[in-house]
């Protein structure tokens, strides 16, 4: 249990002294732990618990009784601390009491006066002295709605000073769970309070009874005179002469007291209508105050304070109330249409809107004003992203100098937070450069995507936002009472919206197709969104960082939770832009690969290659690394990786046609004689290419994320060999027909004949030259690359052997000599050349000695024998 509290203790009065009613604050310690605590508070004797206001433990504000006692103390007594004590006392004061020709200001009670101003809802203090608690007991607010109970008494108030006072509405509103008990006590209270009334004036007659008494005995005794004397019935007798006094008393007392009566009459008029100019100053003011409010802007206190007059007086029927209640309806109407023309000035923020919406609202504004601000952000939106093409347009032309800086994309803007939350690294996609210059060095398509992406992102989300708000009726104030039924009207005008966001994001589209794809539209909508100068086509670089825009406002749209169909359209355009940007890179690629050829100086390093196959990789590197954003499949992306596929194997293709060009007579012209050893230094790039290049290729397709770099290299290397063995096989004709085209006229020169020929004595000179200018071209492809000479030399030899296959086989006959010296240069041959002899001249080299006659003697055969 908590211990007790201590009794308690009055140390001071405010004022010290006063008439009855006079309002004074007491002070002191333990007064009690709240209002139900104070149960006794007397003054000078008399009970002021009914008009105490309990303010805290140390303070009571009250109104003092008409007590007994002139001089007395406070008692104040707690339920937790019982009966108090004071060191302090109060002087109670006498009042004056006024004459009959005493000018007073006061003439009537006025302690009883009622404040029609204060909410019929609102608790009062006691205070004010209005009986807000007839009943004398607790009050106990039920939770019936005020609307309910409006349906269920219809014409009748729970206010117990209306002329419709209705009991049980009083009862279920104030003390819907009081107990029986209670409500047996609080009819006690009522009867004591009528009998309180009634005793008043029963005291009165009390007091003067015995003076009716003698007045009555007077008035007898007069009325017995006079008929024992009988003058009454004489004229100018004494009842005649008392009467025409009384009638001139009469008159004299009006005479004296009518300017004291007029300037009665005059100060009750003068004083009602000050009471009603205090009860109602409310009512009075308001004009001045909405036309202050508004200027000053707090739109709040003007309707709060419109819904209170509108609720106190909108049905009135007095003249001089419905005058001043109209003017209030007409400053209400203002400031209706000024409310509607902030909600439709455009720029403004979401927050400005919603708070608008809400006011007109509260003010029942006739219509839709959400409806008509999401049609007005709707076009205001239409008309930047239109107003922002036409100016850079404008600028393109020339028009707009480099002073129009409000074009730019400035550092703040959406585009800029967005693409700073999820930087990009060059090589892969793009990432925005710091300096602010570049906007003068970039592209006008480039600039233009930005700005228009800023616009739609910085514009759209708060255009869905304020849709989302209106559609679950955060816009509207419960005490409007149409929450429900505007919430029904956001539902039914779901699919205007959808046709809004399918409009705008439609627009966006359109426009960056005029800027950057205007070949995807037609005539008439180039008309609409066209007008750009193409005749500079944008490279990869410009393409991709246009593709990188254009997906952060995908991200930043996809992130309100825009349904995807809305936005497909902007997956459509991001598809087209990367096709395009995939073209045009391969295609420069293709054309700086063609450009290569230019830059060949024939030099060849300690490898046997020259330059170009590194200047190539470079150049494929460099392609892969600024395809890897537009490659790169987004969630909702289609791939498009079989398009690089295909491209590769093209600008590969493109890479060797300068290898191709190289054959041609036309670009060598007066540097034939060179033509020959370009064509080896060509063959020992494409080997290198081959065995090194297009590996190191591999790697960096699958490190930029080709997952089928091992098809584009397979496909590449078949294309390769079949150029190189082109060019192989161009050379080895190059170099073999000679040398095959001298081994018949050599061995037949001097009208030598296989028949008839002398013993050999050793080979003939045309082998020799034969060897001779094997050796040469086995000494010109060293030079070149050592690689190359075994499969150089292997195919001459191949040419050679069946050269002379098939010139064995022509001979009719052979004469012992002329076979013994045909097999001898045949056996020198094939050993001259053994290192790189293939199955195919070894068979050729067998033929040919199967075309000759068989050795006879021991002696030949032991002379042609390997030793």
């Amino acid at each position: 249990m908590s211990p007790a509290r201590q009794p308690p203790l009055v140390t001071g009065i405010s004022p010290n002294e006063g008439a009855p009613w006079t309002k004074v604050t007491i002070r002191g310690e333990n007064l009690g732990t709240g209002a139900n605590d104070l149960i006794g508070l007397s003054i000078c004797g008399h009970n002021c618990l009914l008009t105490a206001e309990w303010m805290s433990a140390s303070k009571i504000v009250c109104r003092v009784g008409p007590a007994k006692d002139d001089k007395g103390e406070i008692i104040v007594t707690t339920k937790s601390g019982g009966h108090g004590t004071s060191t302090v006392s109060f002087k109670l004061l006498k009042p004056e009491r006024i004459g009959i020709l005493d000018q007073s200001a006061v003439w009537v009670d006025e302690l009883n006066y009622y404040d029609m101003r204060t909410d019929r809802n609102k608790g009062i203090s006691p205070l004010s002295l209005r009986p807000a608690n007839p009943l004398g007991i607790e009050i106990d607010k039920g939770k019936v709605p005020l609307k309910d109970l409006e349906n269920m008494f219809p014409s009748m108030s729970g206010d117990f000073t209306s002329e419709n006072f209705s009991a049980t509405w009083y009862l279920i509103e104030n003390h819907s769970s009081t107990s029986f008990e209670q409500l047996r006590a609080a009819v006690g209270n009522l009867k004591k309070q009528a009998s309180k009334k009634n005793e008043g004036s029963l005291a009165y007659v009390k007091g003067g009874l015995s003076t009716f008494f003698e007045a009555q005995d007077a008035l007898a005794a007069i009325h017995q005179k006079l008929e024992s004397d009988g003058t009454e019935k004489v004229e100018g007798s004494m009842t005649q002469r008392l009467e025409n006094v009384l009638n001139r008393a009469s008159e004299t007392a009006d005479t004296l007291f009518q300017e004291v009566l007029g300037r009665k009459d005059k100060a009750d008029s003068t004083r009602n209508a000050l009471n009603v100019l205090q009860r109602f100053k409310f009512l009075f003011n308001l004009p001045l105050n909405i036309e202050r409010n508004i200027q000053k802007g707090d739109y709040d206190v003007v309707i709060n304070d419109y819904e209170k007059a509108k609720s106190l007086f909108g049905n009135t029927e007095v003249p001089v109330f419905k005058k001043v209640y109209s003017e209030v309806e007409t400053q209400i109407e203002a400031l209706r249409k000024l409310l509607l023309d902030k909600l439709l000035e455009t720029p403004s923020t979401l927050h400005d809107q919603k708070r608008y919406i809400r006011y007109l609202s509260d003010l029942h504004a006739p219509g839709d004003p959400a409806w008509q601000c999401i049609v007005a952000q709707h076009k205001w939106i239409l008309q930047l992203m239109q107003n922002c093409k036409e100016d850079y347009i404008k600028e393109q032309k020339g028009i707009h100098t480099l002073g129009g800086v409000s074009l730019e994309l400035d550092r703040s803007s959406a585009l800029n937070r967005i693409s700073l939350s999820a930087p990009v690294k060059r090589g892969g996609s793009f990432q925005t450069p710091k300096d602010d210059s570049r906007h003068y060095k970039s592209p006008q398509q480039v600039r233009f995507v930005e700005k228009l992406s800023d616009v739609v992102i910085s514009q759209l989300p708060n255009f869905w936002k304020l849709w989302i708000s209106y559609v679950n009726g955060s816009l509207f104030s419960e005490k409007s009472g149409q929450v429900e039924k505007l919430k029904k009207n956001a539902r039914q005008r779901q699919n205007d919206f959808k046709g809004m966001i399918e409009e705008v994001t439609r627009r966006l589209v359109q426009l960056v197709r005029g800027a950057l794809l205007p070949s995807s539209l037609t005539e008439q909508q180039l008309r609409q969104y066209g007008g750009w100068d193409t005749k500079t086509p944008l490279s990869g670089v410009w393409l991709t960082q246009v593709i990188h825009t254009v997906r952060l406002s995908h991200e930043a749209l996809s992130a309100l939770e825009i349904p995807n169909d809305l936005l497909q359209v902007i997956q459509d355009l991001l598809q087209d832009l990367r096709v395009h940007c995939l073209l045009t890179t391969l295609q420069h690629t293709e054309e700086d690969v063609k450009r290569l050829a230019e830059k060949e100086d024939w030099v060849v390093d300690n490898e046997g290659i020259t330059s170009l196959p590194a200047q190539f990789e470079q150049c494929m590197v460099q392609m892969l690394q600024s395809l890897k954003e537009p490659m790169e499949c987004k969630p909702g992306e289609i791939n498009i990786i079989w398009r690089v596929i295909h491209f590769i194997i093209i600008s590969r293709f493109s890479s060797f046609s300068l290898s191709v060009d190289l054959a041609s007579p036309d670009l060598f012209g007066s540097i034939q004689e060179d033509f020959e050893q370009h064509l080896l230094i060509i063959l020992s790039n494409c080997q290198y290419l081959e065995r090194h290049t297009f590996l190191n290729l591999a790697e960096h397709l699958e490190k930029n994320g080709f997952t089928t770099a091992e098809k584009i290299i397979r496909v590449s290397i078949e294309a390769l060999r079949q150029l190189d063995e082109y060019l192989f096989e161009t050379y080895i004709e190059k170099k073999s027909d000679p040398i095959v085209g001298s081994l018949e006229p050599g061995i037949y020169a001097g009208y030598f004949d296989w028949k008839d020929c002398l013993p050999p004595t050793g080979v003939r000179s045309y082998l020799k030259e034969a060897l001779v200018s094997i050796i040469s071209v086995h000494a010109e492809v060293f030079t070149v690359s050592k690689e190359l000479v075994s499969r150089v030399i292997s195919k001459i030899t191949e040419a050679v052997a069946e050269e002379m296959s098939r010139l064995m086989q022509c001979v009719s006959s052979f004469s012992k000599n002329g076979a013994l010296q045909a097999r001898l240069e045949i056996c020198v041959l094939q050993d001259a050349i053994e290192p790189y002899l293939t199955t195919e001249s070894l068979t050729s080299f067998k033929q040919a000695l199967e075309a000759l006659p068989q050795l006879q003697s021991g002696a030949d055969k032991n002379r042609f024998s390997p030793s």
